[in-house]
């Protein structure tokens, strides 16, 4: 244990981002065990099975689902919900308004059969769906309550089926201040009504939020994390009744530029009785909020998470056995797609809800088709890409090695029409791509507004690639033969915003009107592990 103690001293004097992270296989792990933007986490058992879901704002589809059998090898298995308009019309590609908005944290419980999955959004409410097969399909999604300024909130089945739902109410007091009241409800036996007349307070503190409820040895335990002088810590309330009287600790300590803030998350018991922790990194830099396992120790009566310190608080863990060993080689998270399959991979998702008709898997066999349309504001350069429909995305990861590479049919592009590979936040964006002119297709280069045009390029196809660092250093390039390939546009930085991590997708617009298409071919990404 000290050894595991030392080395996890170690990793913490240069943050978590070494060469190495997740499954060493050797029995040992390195945290974070998923180096990219994996927020607002909550995970649970079910069997010798691990799920975990993941807050996506306003991407689609929404609210992630992962699975594992080790909870350190984790793969994406689905989603929950598939027509964003069924939250805001602003979450849709005609909106595009809402930015670090969409689905915020939530729960995922299993009980009565069903996984049941919670959530808020900050401006319309709370919504919930089941499903029998947490990969899917579930329940379209349906609005629990429309209100505003609430967020963080969990389901609970007590022991006699009765649910109870609880969140946290952010709102200004008179004075301007910001309050954070925590409520709890009883639920209607369908999970899908609250009994408003049940609503009591059961906490008040600065930023208590991550709501979540468990019931452990006869108590009642209620996981949520709020700010003090370190910063966002993990805290707890234990009481023989939902109701009280509460006892309060706190269960970690933190600093958000060594360990950067762990706190949403779920409490795991294994079959061996062994308790574990996965959660987020609250405080996200240009990969987002990362996943990271901790140990659990019960410490009188305590899930303390963490390196037990002398006071009964832990602290981060960067390094330590697996929970589960397993002989079986390690899961690899998902990254590339040759679009062969009939639906697009569970790792996609769509900045916005995508225009329907305007991209297909099915027109051409083996290829995405994606259709140009103009973005809603064509004469803001700087961010374009942010209100362009149709981008599609995935998570950039930090690792010490990244490569996508992108090859494209650009024979049917039209003039007007900009397509090619992106990196964007709400920070910074860049792209490297071809645009259409006068009939005639050029290399195109774009970061932060600042623009530089290449060759003329006559061929069918076109190789596109982009390669980052642990440091998010990238640099593009291209190719004519899917061999040798040329650098071109210069370093740029990859950052964070809007409460994301960068993402890598493949975009297509027109700044012209509705017209034109590319085929891309594959999208291969390569990382280190």
């Amino acid at each position: 244990m000290l050894l595991i103690y030392l080395q996890s001293i170690a990793y913490s004097l240069s943050a978590q981002f070494t060469d190495k992270w997740g499954d060493q296989g050797n029995g040992t792990y390195v945290n974070p065990v998923l180096p990219g933007d994996f927020s607002d986490l909550d995970a649970i058992k079910v069997g010798n099975d691990f799920y975990a879901i993941s807050s996506t704002m306003q991407f689609s589809p929404g609210m992630a689902v992962l699975h594992s059998k080790d909870l350190v090898n984790w793969r994406i298995i689905g989603h929950v919900a598939d027509d964003l308009t069924r939250i805001s019309p602003n979450l849709n590609w005609d909106k595009m308004n809402s930015y670090g908005k969409g689905i915020w944290a939530g729960s995922i419980r299993y009980y009565k059969g069903k996984f049941w999955v919670y959530f808020g959004t900050p401006d319309d409410g709370f919504f919930m769906s089941s499903a029998t097969n947490p990969a899917g399909p579930w329940e379209p999604l349906h609005q629990l309550w429309k209100v505003k300024g609430w967020d963080d909130c969990c389901s609970f089945c007590d022991d006699d089926g009765q649910l109870y739902f609880i969140a946290t109410q952010f709102a200004l007091d008179p004075k301007n201040n910001r309050k954070y009241n925590i409520h709890l409800f009883k639920m209607a036996p369908d999970g899908k009504q609250l009994i408003m007349e049940s609503d009591t307070i059961i906490y008040q503190a600065n930023g208590s939020e991550a709501n979540k409820l468990y019931k452990i040895n006869g108590l009642y335990y209620h996981y949520f994390s709020q700010v003090n002088s370190e910063g966002r810590v993990i805290m707890m309330q234990r009481s023989n009744s939902l109701y009280g009287p509460w006892e309060v600790k706190q269960l970690n300590h933190v600093s958000s530029k060594t360990d950067r803030e762990p706190n949403q998350g779920g409490l795991i018991q294994l079959d061996n009785s062994q308790w574990w922790f996965f959660t987020h990194h609250g405080s996200g830099s240009w990969e987002g909020r990362v996943a990271s396992l901790l140990p659990v120790n019960w410490i009188n009566g305590w899930p303390i998470i963490g390196q037990v310190g002398a006071d009964t608080i832990g602290n981060m863990v960067w390094t330590g056995r697996k929970p589960i060993l397993s002989k079986s080689a390690k899961i690899k998270l998902q990254t590339s797609d040759d679009f062969s399959a009939q639906k697009l991979l569970p790792q996609w998702e769509w900045n916005y809800q995508p225009r329907a008709g305007k991209w297909s898997l099915i027109q051409r066999n083996g290829f995405l088709r994606l259709h140009a349309f103009s973005p809603l504001d064509s004469k803001d350069k700087r961010n374009i890409i942010l209100r362009a429909g149709n981008t599609l995305t995935q998570r950039s990861l930090r690792t010490r090695s990244n490569i996508v590479t992108v090859k494209i049919d650009i024979s049917s592009m039209t003039n007007g029409q900009y397509a090619g590979i992106t990196h964007f936040s709400t920070t910074s964006n860049s792209l490297l791509g071809i645009k259409k002119e006068q009939g005639i297709r050029r290399l195109f280069y774009s970061y932060n507004n600042v623009d530089t045009t290449g060759i003329v390029l006559s061929d069918k196809y076109i190789w596109l690639q982009s390669q980052w660092n642990a440091n998010g250093e990238n640099i593009y390039a291209y190719s004519l033969d899917g061999k040798k390939f040329v650098a071109f546009g210069g370093r740029s930085t990859l950052t964070w915003g809007g409460y994301r991590g960068d993402r890598i997708g493949v975009f297509n617009f027109n700044v012209e009107g509705e017209s034109g298409f590319i085929d891309v071919d594959y999208f291969n990404y390569r990382y280190s592990n």
